[in-house]
């Protein structure tokens, strides 16, 4: 088997492995056409080719015999630190248990340290106990709990982070900026999501996070991003926006 960057001919077979692993590890669970919508929704093919050209991206497949098994998605966020973000990591549901998961992950880690990368971080619903499970035996460490909303019902979701340079403790604290009116506002490099252009950040009024203020946008450094009744966020001052959410990255 061989690990190797995905190219746009491979954007079909990446939709195929994706239905069949998400399917396989939730269809019992979500409400029915949840998995369908989301491949066409997160896994469009468009969306696709775009990702394997970026620079920022990490695109990677696992190939036996020109058939692809397996896919792995990571990507750069650069900000007040190099985080490698694990984005997808599906396995067809045929072909679990034979180490393709280990051999993905670790070949996304390696090439996101290259790129410069202080932490690698990955997040799984709780409910998929072989996705926690693989990234705790794998070297990472909990790092904080989120709710997330599939087909109308809340999820929790687990983070998970490993850091790559062990002078460092991992750690990310709150950095002061001014707003747009002058006002003191706080930027949470903790909790991002991905965009276009550039990863958003949390936004608070306050150093205790008591008060949200909204987003940061890191192309253009600005706080002028905003979210309709659908939950999408553009920032209005470059037109970065957020990419369709995900809710696991863990399906092996």
């Amino acid at each position: 088997m061989d690990v190797r960057a995905a190219t746009v001919a491979d954007v079909d077979a990446i939709r195929t492995v994706a239905r069949e692993s998400l399917q396989a590890s939730y269809g019992h669970a979500l409400p029915e056409g949840v998995t369908d919508g989301s491949v066409e929704r997160w896994y469009d093919a468009g969306g696709l080719a775009d990702d394997v050209d970026r620079d920022d991206t990490v695109f990677l497949v696992a190939d036996e015999n020109g058939e692809v098994v397996g896919f792995a998605q990571g990507y750069v966020a650069r900000q007040r630190e190099v985080v490698g973000d694990v984005d997808w990591l599906h396995v067809l549901p045929t072909r679990r248990g034979e180490g393709i998961g280990t051999e993905l992950l670790s070949a996304v880690e390696a090439t996101l340290c290259d790129r410069g990368v202080d932490r690698v971080e990955a997040r799984v619903l709780a409910a998929n106990g072989e996705g926690v499970a693989f990234y705790e035996e794998y070297g990472f460490d909990p790092a904080g709990e989120t709710q997330v909303e599939i087909g109308g019902e809340r999820f929790l979701e687990r983070r998970f982070a490993k850091q790559l340079d062990d002078d460092e403790d991992g750690s990310v604290v709150l950095e002061a900026r001014r707003g747009p009116d002058g006002e003191r506002l706080y930027v949470d490099y903790d909790v991002r999501e991905r965009a276009s252009l550039g990863a958003f950040y949390v936004a608070y009024a306050d150093r205790e996070r008591g008060e949200r203020y909204g987003w940061f946008c890191s192309h253009c450094e600005g706080f002028e991003a905003a979210m309709d009744s659908m939950g999408r966020v553009e920032c209005n001052r470059c037109g970065n926006r957020r990419k369709p959410s995900r809710w696991d990255a863990a399906y092996l």
